[in-house]
């Protein structure tokens, strides 16, 4: 009874306690997994490292064989699930959110949990935060899932594990919120934003519990900016939109030019590319801000930041391109703070202050955020949170619009992950009126009160309508190995000499369908209904006999009424 009273409370779509503690729970669920993931591959560069990230201190053959040996681990796990579940990732996870309400199939979050760890760890240049979104996608889902929660809820639930995965994995909780409203579901509603926001926090919680309260790059501090400088970083959002116009269309370029490639040659070859850069120049291997740190502390000439962020790009580009499982936005990120840093040096041979290196390592990495992802805000609120700093905002503002508006217009560049995507024909987008419908579970709507008749004679549904002309009728039929299920209703519009009864077959849905499931059984033919029904094959107590346990009716007006309803 609890059960089913959270389930119908949650299929609504409007903010309750029962889903901000669902949120919690969920966010509770991802950042966990997320921890753990984090503490895997920290764990094995340690072993092997000495410390993370640390490359500089290993032996070069050691670093040639490194991501060789990393990629024929990817392999085998990929051969153990099953190669048909390669496809990870956020451009993924979105299409997952967008068509199946979030639920990721075992093999490729088996593919990415391991993957992931052993990408990061053989120092591949991609960002942890591929695997993070998936992961936590997976175990939110599962949870709900469990439950048999509404598809609607399932949805939110998958939002609530991202935020508090990006959170866990990098402290940020609220550009976490941000980056899962723009870039995963895509619209904003009050009732999906606080229990996201709930996750967010929680997972922010989680991780400061085990890795402490700072984030990864408290190291870049914001120092307040001259007014005479605004112009310039106009100047510098034009530079990054260009240079993320680029990276996006080298990737793609990669990305078709290996299409029809067999996946192991793919991998071996960035692996081999990899370790040979490895081998000549360390710094350049890993996507980890501990080595931006590292290199900003000791004050680079701008031969070796050029070096390194024109090696960065290409190991990037090749490690995602030629499909090693990770992410794009950690590299981004440290592209982006050497590109920053690299566009100061003209202020820099002039004014000579060394403090300005952390203030620009940060607009760079909020224009390249910006424009790759075409994402403004989610960059917007990341360099907010991580240099806790308010000052920020005017100088990222016109970094972030100048290298958006110069992607978007002057190189016609879209999201890397829409581009992705379409890439791969997943599909990324639904019709305005299903995107609605998605918002509400069939519990929310169905009616409860319905009089069920088996085999009954038309005549006695004829009588029973006359005497209760506003109540829904269910007729069963039952056959040697089926059952049919009809909505009886009175048709005066019949000729005379006929029982006015307009009777019609009819379909089940799950009572953890939407609206928009509804809407596609019965749009073609503008009438009749559907039954819903309890989903539990394995509970007694839900299938008697062998047949469903019927829980309510929609028909088609209720859902003409439901879409005709006025909101504010």
């Amino acid at each position: 009874m609890f059960l089913h009273s959270l389930r119908r409370e949650v299929s609504h779509p409007r903010t309750s306690v029962q889903l901000c503690l669902l949120g919690i729970v969920a966010g509770a669920c991802a950042a966990t997994v997320i921890i753990i993931f984090r503490l895997s591959w920290e764990f094995i560069q340690k072993a092997l490292l000495g410390g993370v990230a640390q490359y500089a201190e290993i032996e070069s053959m050691f670093l040639l064989f490194l991501p060789v040996v990393a990629i024929v681990l990817i392999l085998i796990v990929a051969k153990i699930t099953g190669l048909q579940h390669y496809r990870m990732g956020i451009p993924f996870v979105i299409h997952r959110v967008k068509t199946r309400y979030g639920h990721i199939p075992l093999g490729t979050s088996i593919n990415q949990f391991f993957g992931g760890i052993f990408s990061l760890a053989g120092g591949f240049v991609v960002g942890k935060e591929g695997p993070t979104v998936h992961l936590a996608a997976a175990s939110s889902h599962l949870l709900g899932q469990w439950f048999r929660l509404p598809f609607n809820s399932l949805r939110i639930l998958t939002g609530c594990g991202i935020a508090a995965g990006i959170s866990a994995a990098f402290n940020t909780p609220f550009a976490a919120v941000i980056f899962v409203m723009e870039v995963v579901l895509r619209h904003y509603r009050v009732h999906v934003f606080i229990p996201i926001m709930l996750a967010a926090a929680c997972g922010s919680v989680l991780t400061r519990i085990v890795f402490g309260n700072e984030n990864e790059l408290t190291f870049l501090d914001f120092h307040s900016l001259d007014t005479a400088l605004l112009p310039y970083l106009v100047l510098c959002g034009i530079v990054l939109g260009l240079l993320a116009a680029l990276f996006n269309q080298q990737l793609m370029l990669v990305l078709k030019l290996f299409r029809d490639v067999n996946m192991i040659i793919r991998l071996l070859l960035a692996a081999a590319i990899t370790g040979f850069v490895g081998y000549f120049i360390p710094e350049a291997l890993g996507a980890q801000f501990v080595t931006m740190e590292i290199l900003f502390a000791n004050d680079p000439q701008l031969s070796m930041l050029l070096i390194l962020f024109a090696l960065k790009f290409i190991l990037a580009i090749a490690a995602i391109g030629l499909g090693v499982p990770g992410g794009i936005i950690g590299a981004v990120m440290v592209i982006g703070m050497l590109a920053g840093v690299i566009l100061l040096q003209p202020l820099y041979s002039i004014s000579g202050d060394s403090e300005m290196t952390s203030t620009f390592a940060l607009l760079g990495l909020a224009g390249m955020l910006a424009a790759v992802l075409h994402a403004p805000m989610a960059a917007l609120s990341a360099v907010m949170e991580l240099s806790a700093s308010s000052q920020v905002i005017l100088p990222a503002i016109i970094v972030i619009v100048s290298a958006y508006v110069t992607s978007k217009q002057l190189c016609n560049n879209r999201s890397i992950f829409i581009q992705q995507l379409e890439f791969q024909k997943l599909a990324y987008t639904t019709s305005s009126i299903r995107d609605v419908l998605q918002e509400t579970g069939v519990m929310a709507t169905m009616q409860t009160e319905f009089k069920h008749f088996i085999d009954a004679p038309k005549q006695a549904l004829y009588e029973y309508l006359q005497a209760n002309p506003k109540h829904l009728v269910l007729q069963e039929r039952i056959f040697e190995n089926d059952r049919q299920y009809k909505i009886v209703a009175m048709d005066v519009s019949l000729q005379e000499g006929v029982l006015p009864l307009s009777i019609h077959q009819i379909e089940g849905l799950s009572d953890q369908s939407t609206m928009a499931e509804v809407y596609e059984t019965l749009h073609k033919k503008r009438q009749g209904a559907v039954y819903i029904f309890e989903a539990l094959a394995h509970d007694e107590h839900v299938f008697e006999h062998g047949k469903p346990k019927i829980i309510g009716i929609i028909t088609w007006n209720m859902l003409h009424s439901y879409l005709l309803r006025q909101q504010h």
